[in-house]
């Protein structure tokens, strides 16, 4: 219990800052790309209306309007770009190569075609920033060199993602070293919890013996007695809900098992199921069981068979008359599978898995009458999850339920 406390600490507190540090990195890398294409398209367009104009600041030659980023003296030695010029046909008319060197005469007109040919007013095409102008006589294709500007982004990309998965490391290591101070106040009143019920536990042994000894003596003076009767059925349900308290706070300690061994499942399900078909067979209901040879498993051989037992006892108790319970035990995928089915009516199937709770009854007048206590498969699942397993429940037509264990 502690153990799992503590994971969903640790899940809850990575998966908050994962997705902060997924926002934040994916936030600054699509700021800076829309940030560059926002500034190269402008340039790409003033550049098909000015020409190399367009690289000058207003005031030095350059085009009317505010100073703009990237533009100036220099600039217009450093921007390479060259434009390509296709009719209504789609005929090259005009290459102008005049501000780079890199590209040939074919090669120009390839890029221009190919990018016509996406049907896309503007975006990224090899190593340049395309944008196009359509007149009624054909279109125009205006590409600047944006290598130096992809190679940041990329570079951008690769170093925040780093830095992300980075500080993911970093914190998961101190959020799970700082975990075991976070969850100190939750322990210490587990512990005392726990404490209370042991303690509690043992100082009621003493009364419920008397109480029980007494009921039988009585019994044996004033045979036939119904009150006497209902003294001893209480005193005992009230011993073994003492007992299930007590076992069910000792299944939530960290190591509630510390002696696992190996041991033959097949053999300690065989054990377990004997007394219930005996049982089932007697109140007239048909018992099915399916066990794998062989099967083993590491863990506490006394603890599956009570699991055993508390599953099947609820079958037995809870089954139709002339019903069907089914007990199947094999491997699949790797994991053990403990399912057992029985025949019922449930009018509700909506809070099923409530079944686990302590003292949840479905059926509060029956449960009563029949002398559960209401924890058991609060206990079922407890040594389910001590051995790193989990059990669940489902009902598909309300007539019938399944409880399905994975070890």
């Amino acid at each position: 219990m502690l153990k799992k406390i503590r994971h969903g600490f640790i899940a809850a507190a990575m998966a908050s800052y994962g997705v902060v540090m997924l926002v934040l990195v994916a936030g600054i890398n699509i700021a800076n790309y829309m940030q560059t294409a926002s500034m190269q398209d402008q340039l790409a367009m003033d550049l098909l209306l000015y020409g190399p104009r367009a690289l000058r600041h207003p005031g030095e030659g350059g085009p009317p309007g505010r100073k703009l980023p990237g533009r100036g003296a220099e600039a217009e030695f450093i921007t390479r770009f060259f434009t390509v010029s296709i009719d209504s046909e789609g005929e090259t008319v005009e290459i102008s190569r005049d501000h780079i060197s890199s590209i040939d005469h074919e090669t120009a007109a390839l890029y221009g075609k190919a990018v016509l040919g996406k049907g896309r007013e503007k975006g990224y095409y090899k190593d340049y920033r395309y944008l196009v102008r359509r007149e009624e006589a054909g279109a125009t294709v205006l590409f600047l060199n944006a290598s130096m500007q992809l190679q940041f982004m990329g570079s951008l990309l690769l170093m925040s993602s780093f830095i992300g998965l980075g500080s993911l490391f970093l914190v998961f290591w101190l959020v799970v070293f700082f975990s075991r101070y976070a969850i100190r106040p939750y322990i210490r009143n587990m512990e005392r919890q726990k404490q209370f019920i042991t303690d509690a536990g043992h100082e009621l042994k003493t009364p419920i013996t008397s109480i029980a000894t007494s009921a039988d003596i009585a019994a044996m003076e004033h045979e036939g007695d119904e009150w006497i009767a209902n003294i001893q059925k209480q005193a005992s349900r009230l011993a073994k809900l003492t007992g299930d308290l007590v076992a069910l706070s000792r299944l939530d300690e960290e190591t509630p098992f510390p002696e696992k061994t190996r041991f033959s499942l097949s053999d300690a399900a065989w054990e377990a199921a004997e007394a219930f078909a005996v049982l089932a067979k007697a109140n007239g209901k048909q018992y099915i069981q399916r066990i794998q040879e062989p099967l083993e498993l590491y863990g506490d051989r006394s603890s599956i068979q009570k699991l055993l037992s508390i599953l099947l006892d609820n079958a037995v108790k809870y089954s139709d008359e002339k019903g069907q319970i089914c007990l199947d035990v094999y491997r699949s995928h790797g994991k053990v599978c403990i399912e057992v089915f029985n025949t019922c009516h449930l009018a509700d199937t909506s809070n099923l898995d409530r079944l686990f709770d302590r003292f949840y009854r479905m059926d509060q007048s029956r449960s009563v009458h029949l002398g559960g206590t209401g924890i058991g498969l609060s206990m079922a699942q407890a040594i389910a999850e001590a051995h790193g397993g989990r059990i669940s429940v489902k009902s598909p037509d309300g007539e019938s339920i399944c409880f399905r264990v994975l070890l």
